[in-house]
């Protein structure tokens, strides 16, 4: 028999089943939970988002900053390229310490300069700008052998090396290349020869108690080292590496300078140093003067920077890329985690 139409309910049914159909405690409980967390979750998300938005804003804006601010320092010093098709001197600076690394002079950036400055037409005479106390033999050799090849693809330019307050080891090597070397009479110049500081802490390390385990395939793999004694044989092998490596920094100075040294005392190659009056008396160096009497001299009245230079701000913006992707991966760790821990309750 059909149950249609169906029958009444009476309201005590109806009561009965609205009520069966209410939420319990707990379930009220947990939708509360649910809908908490939702409203968490999206605080957070905001709070991110403004976060992320700001920290975008003042990265670009230093940036920026910085960025201008290095093109202003740049355009200081030497005169300003505009002056580029007028007869100048070609400037290459050497200052700082001589490394690999982009922090100081290297052979790369200076190589790409020198070839700048060999290269215009309107350079009629390669300065070496030179205010360093040395550094690596091997980017003061590379700097050298390349002067010494652009001296003989352009015979009708004359390389001056003009030294301000130090032109010592390594900035010297580089020096000796020049054509001529000009000087302050109280600049420091020489220092021509080679040094492998290495310090010994043996017994500092027994009297801390400190025991050294390093382990090594090969003898003279813990050459140098800081905490064991001193091993004749070894010594001896540094010293001829040092010897070979000074070797190589007195044939590239008696080339560069041939018959204009003045002196045969070996102390020149010794790696004592002089002041720029002294350094002339023995023909370490040619003549006092600085860019304003070399352009005198040569009547030129512009000297172009042709330095292939890194901004000072390159490293701090590397160093702050690095720290903001950092400081960006822990955020977005962090936020994972919270929704990890949001979906878990």
């Amino acid at each position: 028999m059909s149950d249609w139409p169906p029958k009444p309910q009476n309201e005590n049914t109806q009561l009965d089943a609205s009520a069966s159909q209410a939420p319990t405690g707990q379930e009220w409980k947990l939708l509360e939970k649910v809908v908490l967390a939702s409203v968490q979750e999206q605080r957070r998300s905001r709070r991110w988002g403004i976060f992320f938005k700001i920290l975008t804003f003042l990265y670009i804006f230093i940036l920026l900053g910085l960025i201008l601010f290095g093109k202003s320092c740049s355009s200081s010093g030497e005169d300003s390229t505009s002056s580029i098709s007028e007869s100048h001197l070609g400037v290459v600076n050497i200052i700082g310490t001589i490394e690999s690394s982009n922090q100081g002079v290297n052979s790369t950036d200076t190589i790409k300069s020198l070839k700048k400055a060999f290269e215009a037409k309107s350079a009629k005479a390669v300065v070496l700008n030179i205010n360093s106390p040395g550094g690596s033999p091997v980017q003061s050799d590379d700097i050298w052998q390349e002067i010494r090849y652009q001296k003989q693809q352009h015979p009708d330019k004359k390389v001056y090396a003009l030294i301000g307050d130090m032109g010592a080891s390594g900035a010297y090597y580089i020096a000796s290349a020049a054509d001529e070397i000009w000087v302050n009479p109280s600049s420091l110049v020489g220092s021509i020869g080679v040094i492998m500081p290495n310090y010994g802490v043996s017994g500092l390390a027994q009297k801390l108690g400190i025991e050294d385990r390093t382990m090594t395939s090969g003898a003279n793999k813990d050459i140098l080292s800081m905490t064991k004694p001193v091993n004749p044989e070894q010594k001896a092998h540094i010293q001829a590496l040092l010897d070979n490596v000074h070797g190589h920094f007195i044939t590239a100075v008696k080339q560069g300078r041939g018959e204009k040294l003045k002196s045969t005392d070996p102390a020149i190659f010794s790696g004592l140093f002089w002041t720029g009056e002294q350094a002339i008396k023995l023909g370490i160096a040619d003549k006092s003067g600085n860019m304003e009497s070399l352009k005198r001299q040569l009547n030129l009245k512009n000297a172009v920077n042709y330095t292939v230079e890194r901004s000072p701000f390159d490293s701090i913006l590397g160093r702050m890329g690095s720290e903001m992707g950092n400081g960006l991966a822990e955020a977005v760790t962090q936020k994972m985690n919270m929704q990890q821990d949001a979906k878990m309750q």
